[in-house]
């Protein structure tokens, strides 16, 4: 049996539309992608990546596991489904010489790939947010190879997330009227508890599954403008949000978030903010 051959611009899709990650990908790959190397080293350790295997990162962004996988010596593709965010990974692969990686645009939920390729296949901070996860998640296995691992990267509980938090407590101290984050959580958290991560990986039919949860995400800010373009470079939904915000008011929000990154950094020039990780991953039956 062959990959899925659709094409066209999926019906579902995330919270927000492709577009608006391609209006972000510039600020991702500047301000949010670098910080995640170290995170994503650790986890490609964890999967026992080595040098010379092949891996598929799904919902890439500009660079994540993809990025820390060529470096390494892996044989990468990298793939989502915002033009901008592939064009930028092709430029710091470009950059930095990484010819044995490659990218394409496609959908988490309908990967245009044969069926058992890759002998690693792996997604931090994307597949967590697919609104279809659970058929994500199937996608990534039936191309893996038999014996091969399936890796996901993806937040834990957001009450530990200090850089949302701190982001909501400003503009809470400008425009009290906002709630914060609703009930249930945005789909960014939807595998927050790693007992349902663990679930998920093993509905669709990963063996030996193991959800790490010693990691933590760790973003260094000098002042509430790297934490501001931090945020917006992020992920969409802040700058729906922002959008009804006045632009008097984002200026007041600014200055809190200011307020709150020199109070955490003290005497030292950086702030360092922590958001809890879950690592989850199996191995796809067939091979050992």
């Amino acid at each position: 049996m062959t990959g899925r051959l659709e094409t066209s611009q999926p019906e579902h899709a995330d919270h927000a539309p492709v577009e608006a990650w391609d209006a972000i990908a510039a600020a991702y790959a500047d301000f949010v992608a670098p910080g995640e190397q170290e995170l994503s080293a650790e986890a490609l350790r964890r999967v026992g990546l080595t040098p010379g295997e092949t891996f598929l990162d799904v919902a890439a962004g500009p660079g994540g596991l993809g990025l820390a996988a060529a470096r390494s010596g892996a044989t990468v593709l990298a793939t989502d489904w915002a033009p901008q965010m592939v064009a930028r990974f092709e430029a710091r692969i470009r950059t930095e010489g990484l010819s044995d990686a490659t990218a394409r645009v496609m959908d988490a939920h309908t990967l245009v790939l044969d069926d058992d390729q890759y002998d690693v296949t792996g997604s931090q901070f994307g597949v967590m947010l697919v609104p279809d996860q659970a058929l994500a998640l199937r996608e990534m296995v039936r191309v893996t190879r038999p014996g091969g691992r399936v890796l996901i990267v993806a937040y834990g509980a957001p009450e530990g997330f200090e850089a949302l938090g701190f982001f909501i407590a400003a503009l809470q101290s400008v425009v009290p009227e906002f709630e914060g984050l609703p009930d249930p959580p945005p789909l960014e958290f939807q595998v927050s508890d790693p007992g349902v991560l663990r679930e998920r990986l093993e509905a669709a039919g990963l063996l030996d599954v193991v959800v790490d949860t010693s990691q933590q995400e760790r973003v260094e800010f000098a002042s509430g403008q790297d934490a501001w373009d931090w945020m917006r470079g992020s992920n969409p939904i802040v700058d729906m949000i922002l959008g009804d915000v006045a632009e008097g008011d984002q200026v007041q929000v600014l200055t809190a978030l200011d307020d709150l990154i020199r109070e955490r950094a003290g005497d030292d020039d950086l702030a360092l903010l922590t958001a809890p990780v879950n690592i989850g991953w199996g191995r796809k039956d067939g091979g050992r």
